[in-house]
């Protein structure tokens, strides 16, 4: 901690916290849950308020989350109002919400604040802020490329959450959770998140150190670890795609191992899985960016936008630019 850095909101303390969530529409309601929840069920075991928090908006209206439920506000985003610990949560929309005036706001905030957090796409908004300036941080694993890019002055690291002083940050939902219960442990002892932990059925097996996982098998725990070493590899060489064969060398087993691995494991076989993991990136950056189709082939591993056409439209039924425009 520096001179001009404020104790940690992370040590043992009783007194209450007063938390500002700020929400932006296109946020994922897990997202949000996974951030009040574990404190309203902390209060609740502990029989006091010791997290007191509110929820506002930009703009005084309910966010709207991309499951299409709206999230309740107590109003408008209020820069002068005090509070302990500032959190924007957005989602893929949020990155570039807000002119200067509401990230004018956020920094006033988080600055006269103890602490200052942004859960998935909200650190976009604190980096535009200017508050990760030589920070450590994360944000979803879908846009660390991107962020990592545009904000270089900041040290990003794929990690589940990050911790930098007074300067929080998350990968998403599942990550979200893990570091409030680490705020419940540090703040309250270990006895009352574990209780919060059950409240909610949570077995909390992660570190915050943990590398975000990349795919809907999550930890891969439980798979063959041949398997989850296949398709870590697969992550890691999306724009550059390794062959099956030499997958199945780094995995140390042949190919025709590796093929009956997959299709036992997944169904299909490891050229299908890699094939689909490439296009459902692709397909991220067709609808969430701007990038050009021939920057997209490139960042998906095709050699040519022709190719890597033929193949989008064969498995979404739509071309990149139709599916873009419509």
């Amino acid at each position: 901690m520096t001179k001009n850095e404020k104790p940690s909101i992370f040590l043992p303390e009783r007194s209450p916290l007063k938390l500002t969530f700020l929400v932006f529409s296109g946020s994922s309601i897990m997202c949000v849950a996974s951030a009040v929840d574990p404190l309203r069920a902390a209060n609740r075991i502990c029989g006091e308020t010791l997290f007191d928090w509110k929820i506002v908006s930009a703009d005084g209206e309910p966010p709207v989350t991309t499951s299409g439920l709206p999230v309740a506000v107590s109003g408008r985003f209020d820069p002068g109002e005090k509070a302990d610990v500032l959190i924007v949560v957005g989602g893929f929309g949020s990155r570039t919400e807000g002119g200067q005036k509401l990230l004018s706001g956020i920094r006033r905030t988080a600055r006269s604040a103890r602490a200052c957090g942004g859960v998935e796409a909200g650190t976009w908004l604190l980096a535009r802020a200017g508050l990760l300036e030589g920070r450590a941080s994360t944000t979803h694993w879908e846009d660390m490329e991107d962020f990592a890019a545009a904000f270089p002055g900041a040290d990003v690291r794929p990690d589940r959450y990050v911790i930098d002083g007074p300067v929080f940050t998350t990968g998403g939902a599942s990550p979200t959770f893990d570091l409030m219960l680490h705020l419940v442990r540090t703040r309250l002892g270990m006895a009352v998140a574990l209780d919060v932990a059950s409240v909610f059925i949570y077995d909390q097996a992660r570190a915050a150190t943990d590398a975000q996982p990349l795919v809907s098998l999550g930890r891969l725990d439980g798979y063959d670890p041949r398997l989850a070493q296949a398709i870590r590899l697969m992550e890691s060489h999306v724009d550059r795609p390794l062959t099956i064969a030499a997958i199945a060398k780094r995995a140390g087993v042949t190919a025709r191992t590796l093929e009956s691995i997959f299709g036992k494991s997944i169904g299909e076989t490891p050229g299908a899985y890699y094939l689909r993991l490439r296009l459902n990136t692709a397909r991220r950056l067709v609808l969430d960016t701007r990038l050009a189709m021939a920057d997209i082939a490139e960042r998906s591993g095709f050699s040519s936008a022709a190719g890597f056409s033929r193949a989008f439209s064969k498995t979404f039924g739509a071309a990149p630019v139709r599916m873009r425009r419509g």
